[in-house]
């Protein structure tokens, strides 16, 4: 008994993070520690709290994370009692994080989906779930994934970055080039998800103070062009062995009446968007989305699972809006339920995701 105990994998959920997508990754986490399979894997649950300390739950214990997400995140919610839970300092990592077999790095936003904890796993070389240092940097800041993917010949729309010094020291040469892109358009963090920090502008001054929003989150800033068009989203997954990624049924994202774009409440306050599943689309535009999320999901070397967004034109058209690495990962997060009508259920995701980091080279691939 104890040699089959031995013989299982040791996988460690990390969760939470230092930003403000925070409370997101909570719920999700949730979800993967309450669907992993426990006669296949050992679960040693790792959370970070937002004041940067790492906290470690006893290798047995199994707790719910709950967390009501809100725009201004939530303190970690960990177990208490005796032996529950060993908190380390901050900048202190849990020496345990280096006796497991895999991490499953349930993380978004900075310090978590862009490169960092990838960094420090590539560095520790413990396996991982999720792409690689280069990927997740790219797909974490928006204005260069968008230079990547077009470069990769994927269209996307017309934007402007708006750098902190620029929009310090230049804000009307700013404001002339933000201009040009027509009215209205959407303003978000550069490196944020979660469709934290974004907003509609119509003219200067709804501009101005939505930029200031966003430097909230980012002291980048990316300004879009409105693109008419249904929001379309397709989910893509590495395969194991040498077969090429597959992408799911494409779905479309309904945001409720209220909601003029895909916000934060629109994706986490209930009864605000629905998916539908697959996307009414004609069948070769749906060929196409797959496709087209394939190859965004190889221009940036993703590893894993991404989530390619796209707008699709009353002419026709697909726009790559963009791609995230880790994207929300709930049983009812949308790459998780348009893998789930493609055929793969949330748990069987969550063991194919481990499988895939158990079975990757370590180092330079």
């Amino acid at each position: 008994m104890n040699e089959q105990r031995e013989s299982r994998p040791r996988v460690a959920i990390v969760f939470g993070g230092r930003n403000s997508e925070h409370a997101v990754s909570l719920v999700g986490a949730g979800s993967v520690l309450e669907a992993i399979d426990r006669s296949k894997y050992d679960v040693v649950p790792v959370g970070i709290a937002q004041d940067g300390r790492w906290v470690l739950a006893s290798g047995e214990q199994r707790f719910a994370i709950e967390a009501e997400v809100d725009e201004s995140g939530t303190a970690l919610a960990l177990p208490s009692g005796e032996g529950a839970l060993l908190a380390m300092e901050p900048g202190r990592i849990p020496v345990e994080l280096g006796k497991v077999d895999v991490v499953f790095p349930v993380l978004h936003g900075p310090f978590g989906e862009d490169g960092t904890i990838q960094g420090l796993l590539e560095m520790a070389g413990v396996p991982y779930v999720g792409s690689g240092v280069l990927a997740s940097a790219v797909g974490m800041d928006k204005a260069y994934m968008k230079v990547v993917l077009a470069a990769s010949g994927l269209p996307v729309g017309p934007y402007v970055v708006v750098r902190d010094r620029d929009w310090r020291l230049e804000r009307e040469r700013v404001l002339k080039e933000v201009e040009e892109l027509g009215w209205p358009v959407f303003v978000k963090p550069a490196r944020a998800g979660s469709s934290q920090g974004i907003s509609k502008a119509s003219d200067r001054e709804e501009l101005e103070r939505a930029v200031e929003f966003a430097r909230g989150h980012d002291p980048k800033v990316l300004v879009e062009a409105a693109i008419a068009g249904r929001e379309v989203e397709c989910a893509v997954l590495e395969s194991l062995g040498d077969a090429p990624p597959s992408a799911s049924v494409p779905g479309e994202v309904l945001p409720a009446e209220d909601h003029e774009f895909f916000d934060f409440a629109a994706k986490y306050y209930e009864g605000q968007m629905s998916l539908a599943v697959p996307a009414d689309l004609p069948a070769e535009v749906a060929e196409k989305v797959r496709a087209m999320a394939v190859r965004a999901f190889e221009a940036l070397g993703c590893e894993g699972l991404s989530r390619v967004d796209f707008f699709y034109t009353p002419d026709g058209d697909l726009v790559v809006n963009e791609i995230n690495t880790m994207p929300g990962f709930t049983a009812l997060s949308v790459a998780p339920q348009l893998w789930a009508a493609t055929g793969l259920p949330y748990a069987g995701l969550v063991d194919h995701l481990i499988q895939l980091a158990l079975h990757r080279p370590k180092g330079l691939r």
